[in-house]
């Protein structure tokens, strides 16, 4: 019995461990190192930094941080779950359209609309302006107008693009809802919405709510811009402005926490919206025709967020656009413009190669070790890039000096390194921050293919290597495309990691919104934002097409 079971061992692992696995394993392992590295860092001595930020700034980081995710949650439920409602529910004039463009918003990047508002409402603005010159104002004294550059202005801008993550997830959850269920609610006169659309629809909100959450917390041109001193803004406050890396890992390892707790809340809430749905039976409720007087109601509960999170920001950079505000220096936005898209593009093909790799040999030859560390490799998408910009500088100082050492001790010459002061260092922290979205889309396409096709492949003589290369193109080319996709949107939109560490002179389209906006020059960079922002829509048409099947 002994033996047998010894000999199952042996089988097992050397079925399971092999140079695919080996490989698995360096690549995770490679990914997880700026985590380790992050908190390596935050066990160093502050120089008595940290205890000074205790008693200063650190309550005011985290207060400002809590009333910013405080406020962004009660707007982006009330629009994602008004807006998923009626377009689950109600059928009227323009809906199909309406429960499109209601995704439009994610394309906005929330550093873009600060811009376009600010420029927009401030005291020299156009709105400010006609006010004064309509009620015969002559100064700031004679009128009262909210602050756009404050905390308020800040959720309102935030809310107005992340709603869409709680929107789609409640549009699904309520078109799940069995129709038997809201016929027993109206039987009993009770508020169907209330008493069983809310409640079903719940894990469904929060799961929505805990992305929304961490966007927030993520966030840097915003805040930077309407000058809200958040966690995320202290840490570049402190490793760009007082020179102290280590106080900065501090911080976002506290952040890491409260993020952690984040990611455990919509977990949990994806578990139970798991039970939810398969406790339930009968078919779902046929959208209901609803009268020309509640028609426009639905239509006003629809176009507002999406007037706030798009139409107006996308009017502003137009108008610029079409007074040639916008091209005095195009030799400079050409070259952030291929800056952007060598990167965004390099990053990509290398997270869609990593995740076939990890998600094939997983999925195929299950080993327990390599599961549990890839599961831990693909955690950077819940670090805010400025998070995971410290520890991505971290691990390369690192790797540099291992890689200067054995060229010097090994084959004789010195060496720079060349990570630290490169671009691969920009692609990297890219890499491992968005490795989450490609291993996210290669999971769906595996699972979607049938399990007897390696094993058929495998009978048929060919080895691993082979059955991968012949079967993973064409099997799961589509998942590949959406994963790479994805990927290099969100890397066109990434400011905060791309500001930290990009190499000297290096522009991206981001970074060249950022510069000139922070100087007051918003209409030199609205090419460039609304490049940004036709490029989201990609995802965003992909999202509706998956939606609709």
């Amino acid at each position: 019995m002994v033996i047998k079971k010894t000999h199952k061992k042996a089988v097992f692992l050397k079925h399971n461990f092999n140079g695919w696995s080996f490989g698995t394993l360096l690549f995770a392992l490679i990914l997880i190192g700026p985590f380790g590295a992050l908190c390596f860092t935050a066990v160093g001595d502050s120089e008595g930094l940290w205890l000074h930020l205790i008693k200063t700034v650190f309550p005011r980081y985290v207060a400002n941080t809590f009333w910013l995710m405080f406020g962004v949650s009660i707007i982006s439920l009330i629009f994602g779950i008004s807006t998923g409602w009626v377009i689950a529910r109600r059928k009227f004039p323009g809906v199909r359209i309406l429960e499109w463009a209601l995704l439009l918003p994610a394309t906005v990047p929330a550093y873009i609309i600060a811009y376009t508002y600010t420029d927009l409402f401030e005291f020299a603005g156009p709105i400010q302006g006609y006010l004064r010159e309509f009620f015969g104002w002559t100064s700031a004294k004679d009128y009262w107008f909210p602050e756009i550059r404050s905390i308020g202005g800040a959720i309102l801008v935030m809310a107005s693009v992340l709603y869409p993550y709680i929107y789609i997830m409640a549009r699904t959850a309520f078109r799940l809802t069995p129709a038997s269920y809201l016929e027993v609610a109206e039987l009993n006169n009770r508020n169907s919405l209330l008493s069983v659309d809310l409640p079903l629809a719940r894990p469904a909100i929060i799961a929505g709510l805990a992305l929304v959450l961490m966007e927030v917390l993520s966030d840097f041109g915003t805040v930077e811009y309407f000058a809200v001193e958040t966690l995320t803004l202290g840490i570049f406050n402190i490793w760009l402005g007082m020179n102290n890396l280590v106080a900065a890992a501090q911080i976002a390892v506290l952040a890491f926490v409260f993020i952690l707790t984040l990611l455990i809340i919509e977990k949990s809430a994806r578990k139970r919206q798991r039970f939810t749905d398969a406790s339930r039976s009968g078919s779902p409720l046929p959208e209901k025709s609803v009268k020309s007087s509640k028609a426009f109601l639905y239509i006003f509960i629809c176009l507002l967020p999406i007037i706030l999170g798009f139409v107006i920001p996308v009017s502003v950079l137009l108008n610029f656009i079409f007074q040639g505000l916008s091209i005095t220096n195009v030799e400079m936005l050409k070259l952030a413009t291929l800056n952007s898209l060598s990167v965004a593009l390099g990053a990509s093909i290398i997270v869609v190669f990593l995740a076939t790799i990890m998600v094939l040999v997983n999925h195929y030859q299950k080993h327990p070790l390599i599961n549990g560390l890839t599961k831990v490799s693909v955690m950077g998408y819940a670090f805010p890039g400025a998070i995971l910009a410290i520890g991505v500088v971290m691990f390369a100082g690192a790797t540099d000096k291992t890689f200067q050492l054995i060229c010097e001790e090994i084959f004789g010459f010195s060496s720079n390194g060349f990570l630290i002061g490169s671009v691969w260092l920009l692609i990297f922290a890219f890499v491992v921050r968005f490795q989450a979205i490609g291993h996210g889309a290669l999971i769906s396409g595996v699972e979607r293919l049938s399990p007897n096709i390696m094993s058929a492949s495998l009978v048929l003589g060919r080895s691993f290597s082979k059955s991968m290369a012949l079967l993973a193109p064409p099997l799961l080319r589509k998942s590949m495309l959406a994963g790479g996709i994805l990927v290099f949107v969100d890397v066109m939109k990434e400011l905060p990691m791309t500001l930290l560490l990009r190499p000297f002179n290096y522009e991206t389209l981001s970074t060249y919104v950022y510069q000139f906006a922070k100087d007051e020059m918003l209409e030199e960079s609205a090419l460039a934002a609304l490049t940004i922002v036709l490029v989201g829509l990609i995802p965003v048409i992909l999202m509706n097409a998956l939606q609709r099947r």
